[in-house]
């Protein structure tokens, strides 16, 4: 996938890329009884939205507008300056049926830079009638061109470990207070469903209540199929919660090990009486298009899942995919950097270094699906993230943590920092060559936030190879686990003074209390 300092995409060749990612599929019946569904009224004599609206990926003149109907449709989308649509463009998507579960994509071009965007979505009849739905609006913000504040929020883990959309108990509220905080845009680290976690209606709390669970058919059981890929998706956007964050603030989306199955990695074949496919590259490749059909992500002809996305001068982004191009789980203490040691792998890592090089943003962002340095297991004897345990000297999966930071640190890229969730709580790290087994690099953050509607435990154990030191976590050692319920959910935010150039990096809990902060000045010169 190209980066934001590629050549735009067309319209025609952004419809060609998503059509041929898009594979035919029987798909999931329509809904065409009059009725209220997820995204709006639904009236079988028109086109409906079922799961209302989204942007993602905006960059400072383009933007992913997403949203699905319940029929073959044309998506059509128009956009202004400001609510009233006073000065409305108009811009044709694609026509959308089966082969993509009905949703659509359209690539918004030519934006003004540093500007609040409203748009609205409607379905045309396919067939050629004047048959139309009902609009559903949402709003973005542009990247600016010139030096500018920047605020935006990350977390991840969206509806795991047995916890869907308990109504009574207001849904998924951390995207309530996610959507209050009013963040330029909002970065989800993956985890963006729960594939192999099912919903039993109802749960048994440690308080003695329960939870009560809204069941889909698609949600009763582990996914193999691509119509339960994607109705895991379309499961989460049944929250009013959801859609309303959706419609107001742009998502930028990677994805992890649960939108396919824990601790997933390409080329097994599962041990699991649950699954009838129990190749893992075949539910990879069902996930993946589920991944892409749901998500306003950019699409790629070879379906890359990394990019980088500049928010201006002061921030650009770096989405790392550490699940596609992995060797298995092993004992992670290889002494060469040999396939079977792959994470990023070698084309992922190359692209990284030189695009960090080559940023001229004051901050560069490292938005990591995994930690760096938390030890996360995967059977009594293999890892599934880059630490081994071993504290001493890099090895295995860290080997290439090794050449990314001692690239950084000759060609003097300065300003990184780390942004992660996978582990259901929040943490701030401050890595030291001083405290390190592995000494060539420069002082950096790690921030690790979730889970934003799931079971909450841990804290993990460090690694030392790189000299990571705790200065904050949401939980301590032996704290009983706990989960939505209560409010121990997490999302951090982090805001770019444009006059000082420093960043303020906070994490908070579902109901928007700030935990903790710490201001990073940027360095002298970069």
């Amino acid at each position: 996938m190209r980066s934001s300092r590629s050549q735009p995409v067309s319209r025609r060749q952004f419809t060609r890329e998503l059509l041929r990612a898009s594979s035919a599929v029987l798909a999931a019946p329509a809904m065409v009884s009059r009725g209220f569904a997820a995204g709006g009224l639904v009236d079988g004599s028109r086109p409906g939205i079922t799961h209302g609206v989204a942007s993602g990926d905006v960059t400072a003149d383009s933007a992913i507008i997403w949203s699905r109907t319940d029929r073959a449709a044309r998506m059509v989308v128009e956009w202004s300056l400001n609510e009233r649509f006073s000065d409305v463009r108009r811009v044709l998507g694609p026509v959308t049926g089966p082969e993509a579960d009905f949703t659509a994509k359209a690539l918004l071009t030519d934006l003004p830079a540093g500007q609040r965007i409203f748009y609205r979505v409607q379905f045309e009849d396919a067939a050629g009638g004047k048959s139309r739905s009902e609009a559903v609006a949402g709003r973005l913000l542009t990247a600016p061109r010139e030096a500018r504040d920047v605020f935006f929020a990350w977390s991840g883990d969206t509806c795991g470990q047995g916890y869907g959309i308990d109504a009574s108990r207001g849904g998924m509220k951390t995207y309530a207070a996610l959507r209050a905080a009013q963040p330029d845009f909002f970065v989800h680290s993956g985890d963006t469903i729960y594939a192999d976690n099912p919903l039993a209606k109802t749960v048994a709390l440690p308080d003695g209540s329960v939870w009560r669970n809204t069941v889909t058919d698609e949600k009763a059981k582990v996914a193999e199929t691509l119509n339960e890929f994607r109705g895991n998706h379309r499961y989460n956007l049944l929250d009013d919660n959801v859609r309303a964050f959706n419609a107001e603030v742009p998502l930028f989306a990677q994805w992890d090990d649960h939108e396919v199955r824990n601790n997933w990695c390409p080329g097994q074949v599962l041990e699991d009486a649950r699954y009838t496919e129990r190749r893992t590259d075949v539910l990879a490749a069902r996930a993946q298009q589920a991944f892409f059909d749901y998500w306003p992500i950019r699409p790629s002809p070879d379906g890359r899942i990394y990019r980088s996305i500049s928010r201006g001068p002061l921030c650009e982004l770096f989405f790392l995919d550490l699940r596609s191009h992995r060797a298995v789980n092993s004992a992670n203490r290889q002494r060469e950097q040999t396939p079977d040691a792959a994470f990023m792998g070698r084309a992922q890592l190359a692209w990284l270094m030189r695009a960090l090089t080559e940023s001229r943003a004051t901050w560069k962002v490292i938005c990591s699906d995994m930690p760096l340095s938390l030890l996360v297991g995967d059977t009594a004897a293999t890892w599934e993230a880059f630490a081994n345990g071993d504290n001493g000297l890099p090895l295995g999966r860290e080997l290439e943590v090794a050449d990314l930071l001692r690239h950084l640190k000759v060609n003097r890229v300065r300003n990184v920092i780390w942004l992660t969730a996978d582990v259901h709580y929040a943490a701030a790290h401050h890595y030291d060559p001083a405290r390190a087994g592995f000494t060539e690099f420069d002082p950096f953050w790690e921030f690790v936030s979730g889970p934003l509607h799931a079971g909450t435990f841990g804290p993990n154990a460090h690694d030392r190879t790189f000299g990571p030191e705790t200065r904050w976590q949401s939980r301590t050692p032996g704290q009983p686990s706990s989960g939505p319920w209560t409010n121990q959910q997490f999302f951090g935010t982090v805001r770019i003074d444009a006059k000082t150039g420093a960043a303020t990096v906070a994490h908070l809990n579902r109901d928007g209390e700030k935990l903790w902060s710490v201001e990073l000045p940027p360095h002298p010169g970069a």
